[in-house]
């Protein structure tokens, strides 16, 4: 008998880093990222991702990209590791909590 894997709603925090030499296509991957995560530096954003929404992201970011020209950086945190981010001038990264009543 074949048991299905568990899907796992935990998330991950990313850095994700982007250098898009091309004006129009950095909007449109900058936009995209919004979407996804907090803004936090220049062609930077720190997400938390379940595996599900970094499948869709990466789909979704290889319609606008070219492979030869531009370059997305995914760097995973560990919980260990996220505890340990130093931040100097600006807030910790920080997965928000969303509460239904």
């Amino acid at each position: 008998m074949r048991t299905k894997a568990k899907v796992s709603n935990q998330t991950t925090c990313y850095v994700i880093a982007y250098d898009i030499p091309d004006d129009k296509r950095r909007t449109k991957i900058h936009k995209l990222l919004l979407g996804f995560g907090v803004w936090t530096q220049f062609s930077l954003f720190e997400c938390f991702l379940t595996r599900k929404d970094l499948v869709l992201l990466r789909s979704k970011l290889a319609k606008h990209l070219i492979e030869a020209q531009d370059s997305v950086r995914f760097y995973p945190l560990c919980a260990q590791c996220l505890a340990k981010v130093e931040t100097v001038g600006g807030p910790r990264p920080h997965e928000d909590s969303v509460f239904i009543v």
